[in-house]
């Protein structure tokens, strides 16, 4: 699908103004931002956090989709506990597969993703585990509640692939970011990067992908037939 071009920046500051909500969500995502600048929190642990926030998000989603594929997939010809193992296997799968985003973005970011700091933080903060937690848990929340095991094939395929396109423009878009030198101020942009995808995904996708309603379709736009001369 071809992709839809964003509106006027005059038209997203009208938008973001007009809305209340809008200035809340800013509001949140500017707190590492705000801690960072002002209160010297670790920007290590915090680039970490973006980064281990969206890969959770993803294999969430990714595990709540699993029993679906498995039991569709095995269960008329294995038993619960052969389907449970396969189930793993094929999770695991996805996630090395999906998540490569996330594994390349490990490599320009590597002196703040895989630096001493972030060791020392990761074998000494108790706060950092809890914080990483509680990520996890509610992601997994959150997929396993959202029906992906009940909803008609069309919706789980636009649903699903809504969900999963989201988390992985956010690693491509932290990538970018790396490789063009912007590291230092990784945290601020992303801070901006994650306000804008909460409050316009579907600009986000229609950017991208093209129509966002159309997700579900495997071929939106076929090429016109070639007419037959006789």
């Amino acid at each position: 699908m071809r992709p839809i071009p964003l509106p006027s920046l005059a038209q997203h500051l009208r938008e973001f103004s007009a809305e209340p909500e809008a200035w809340l969500v800013l509001a949140r995502n500017l707190i590492p931002v705000i801690g960072i600048y002002a209160f010297g929190w670790s920007a290590a642990v915090a680039v970490f956090s973006y980064w281990f926030d969206g890969f959770a998000g993803l294999a969430a989603i990714l595990a709540a989709l699993t029993p679906r594929a498995a039991r569709e997939t095995y269960g008329k010809t294995a038993g619960p506990f052969t389907t449970f193992l396969f189930g793993c296997f094929t999770w695991a799968i996805l996630v090395a597969f999906l998540g490569l985003p996330y594994w390349i973005v490990l490599i320009p970011l590597h002196d703040l993703l895989l630096g001493q700091e972030l060791r020392t933080q990761l074998m000494t903060s108790h706060s950092l585990w809890v914080s990483m937690a509680i990520i996890v848990g509610t992601h997994f929340w959150k997929a396993f509640h959202a029906g992906y095991d009940t909803l008609p094939e069309k919706d789980l395929k636009q649903r699903v692939r809504w969900d999963l396109y989201l988390f992985v423009l956010r690693a491509i878009a932290m990538f970018v970011m790396a490789v063009h030198g912007l590291a230092f101020v990784l945290v601020p942009l992303m801070a901006l990067l994650l306000t804008y995808f909460e409050l316009w995904p579907a600009r986000v996708l229609g950017a991208v992908f093209g129509d966002p309603t159309r997700l579900h379709e495997d071929n939106p736009d076929p090429p016109p037939k070639r007419k037959r001369w006789r």
